[in-house]
């Protein structure tokens, strides 16, 4: 960076970055468990794989975050998927494979994976 003008041109770049994403258009949230027990169990390659598939399938009112410890560390890697209406979902045990599934089924479809969700586990 050599001179102020350069450093706006980054600022704007990044100012409509966030306005993308905060243009209302959103209407699923999916969040991925990145603490250190997600990390450890995986979620690094589930949330490649979520990234990559929303971005190749052009999904622009899905935002993929990272978050923090969902505080469930036996079932990690975790998945949320808040959806429009404010449902949540909670997939667990997840893979890379498992998280294309997601994508697909619920993303795209709206049909919950239930097999790979919190309550599956639970039974």
């Amino acid at each position: 960076m050599k001179s102020l003008a350069e450093l706006q041109a980054i600022r704007d770049k990044a100012k409509a970055a966030v306005n993308l994403r905060d243009n209302g258009e959103v209407n699923t949230r999916v969040m991925v468990g990145m603490a250190t027990c997600g990390i450890a169990a995986g979620a690094r390659p589930v949330l490649t794989a979520i990234v990559d598939e929303v971005a190749k399938r052009e999904l622009g009112s899905v935002m993929v975050t990272q978050t923090g410890c969902i505080g469930i560390c036996q079932y990690e890697p975790v998945v949320e998927v808040v959806d429009a209406d404010g449902t949540k979902t909670t997939y667990v045990k997840m893979t890379a494979e498992k998280a294309l599934r997601v994508v697909n089924d619920h993303l795209v479809n709206g049909n919950v994976v239930t097999e790979y969700t919190i309550g599956a586990y639970q039974k």
